[in-house]
């Protein structure tokens, strides 16, 4: 519902985040807490002049400055590390050289240190809350990953040779293998295959899209993809929108700090979406709040719509229908039904002056009303309120045997309104040319996506809907 596996796509930034933020108030209220329980009881915690009357007040005021600089500036804000030495570094260190430069400062201002139980009290109360806050977070990482929130579902492309060297790493459970395709497989026997990898295998002349599609993948890694041999596959794979990265299967020694897969291998992306981290978890909080709202006020429209079409035409007063969303993945969206229920061709595009159009059904595809419904999918987490139109899947496939870059189009969830809606391209594309120029648009707002931008383009939508005819 809330797409968190593709706010980890990439780095943990937003749980790192959340992480230090409680860590500091952890701090602080470790501060807080014992200098008023020292001497008083637990009645006294809202009297908050108790702590700034304190012997540890300025002392614990420069602490948490210190450390709060530390954790929002100097640190590395990208990775969550589980392991307990960056708890001996990252926290127990940094507090107690910040406490040192406490007290020197302190001293140097010519004011008292009061080095009694209180402070050392408070010091170790500190400590020991961090130390339990690690544990926690170690465990909430860790159920995280099991619920498949935080995971990279990855194809591995390369020789035989090459994803058994990849498979012989000892990864964070975080990468989930969930299928390879082996670029020399002709050449191999099949039956040790089978008993050596324990997932799907692919040949270099497999469905790309069908394979992405059923096994939800978020990465594709290329091995050592500069090698001539990938010039063909990789040409295949780069249509499609998911993330792809090279991976250089030449151990190599970190010296600049750069971040290794397993420590040893460097790797670069050929192809990478904007959505992810704290910007994505912000448009998706937006999405939930402004679908919420939109539904809210839009429901008399609705009710009344409801009953102008079973007056006419009787039930059902809604359709839904194949599209696709995100890395191609198929769902279901929802529209108030604007045709009549005789059967025809669902798979072509209503133009004007249909035939097949309810009456009702001229007046709500002109406003775009039979659309209200797709805020259940964006509350379901399959579209958002911004983003590129979704087409049925038919139209996907035909279209993308057109446009090289037509599937990128689906580098995140598609939209209730979009870039290339506000600029004047509603409604149908009887002719390719319409639809390619569509696509441009659509990959411009992937290519340069903001929550700034979203915002300006659901201001826009209003005027564009009655600016711009839909059919």
């Amino acid at each position: 519902m809330f797409r968190l596996e593709k706010v980890f796509q990439n780095d943990d930034r937003g749980y790192v985040i959340l992480v230090n933020l409680i860590k500091f108030l952890s701090v602080f209220i470790s501060f807080y807490s014992t200098s008023i329980l020292y001497e008083n009881t637990i009645y006294d915690l809202s009297n908050y002049k108790l702590y700034l009357n304190s012997n540890i007040f300025n002392y614990s005021i420069i602490v948490l400055i210190g450390y709060f600089v530390y954790l929002f500036f100097f640190k590395n804000n990208l990775i969550f590390k589980k392991n307990f030495l960056s708890f001996l570094k990252e926290d127990l260190l940094v507090i107690l050289i910040t406490k040192l430069i406490s007290i020197l400062l302190i001293l140097f201002t010519n004011q008292k240190v009061y080095l009694d139980t209180l402070l050392i009290a408070s010091s170790l109360i500190v400590i020991l809350n961090l130390g339990l806050l690690k544990i926690y977070f170690n465990y909430l990482y860790n159920l995280l990953i099991e619920k498949n929130i935080i995971q990279k579902n990855i194809m591995l492309i390369g020789t035989y040779d090459e994803i058994k060297k990849i498979l012989n790493e000892n990864f964070e459970k975080i990468f989930v293998f969930k299928c390879c395709m082996i670029t020399n497989i002709e050449s191999q026997n099949k039956k040790i295959i089978k008993s050596e990898i324990k997932f799907p295998v692919f040949k270099e002349n497999e469905d790309i899209r069908s394979i992405l599609e059923y096994h939800s993948l978020g990465q594709i890694w290329i091995l050592n993809g500069e090698d001539k041999s990938k010039e063909q596959i990789f040409r295949k794979i780069i249509k499609f929108s998911v993330d792809t990265l090279n991976i250089k299967l030449h151990p190599t020694q970190n010296l600049k700090g750069q971040k290794l897969l397993a420590n040893k291998y460097q790797f670069e992306y050929f192809e990478i979406s904007r959505f992810y981290g704290l910007n994505l978890l912000l448009k998706i909080l937006i999405d939930k709040l402004l679908s919420l709202f939109f539904l809210i006020i839009s429901f008399p429209i609705l009710l009344v719509s409801f009953i102008l079409i079973y007056l006419e035409d009787g039930f059902p007063l809604l359709f839904t229908q194949n599209r696709t969303g995100w890395d191609g993945r198929r769902f279901k969206i929802f529209k108030i039904r604007s045709l009549k229920k005789s059967k025809f061709d669902k798979t072509q595009q209503v133009i004007k002056d249909d035939t097949r159009l309810l009456k009702i059904g001229k007046i709500l595809r002109r406003f775009s009303i039979d659309e209200i419904p797709q805020l259940i999918n964006v509350l379901n987490g399959d579209m958002s309120i911004v983003g590129p139109r979704p087409h049925m899947v038919e139209h996907d496939i035909h279209y993308s045997s057109l446009f090289n870059n037509f599937l990128k189009r689906h580098k995140c969830n598609p939209g209730l309104t979009g870039w290339a809606q506000v600029n004047g391209l509603r409604g149908a594309t009887p002719n390719p040319e319409i639809m390619k120029r569509r696509m441009e648009f659509d990959l411009w707002y992937l290519n340069n996506w903001t929550i700034f931008l979203d915002v300006y383009i659901i201001f826009k939508t209003f005027y564009a809907i009655f600016k711009y005819k839909g059919d």
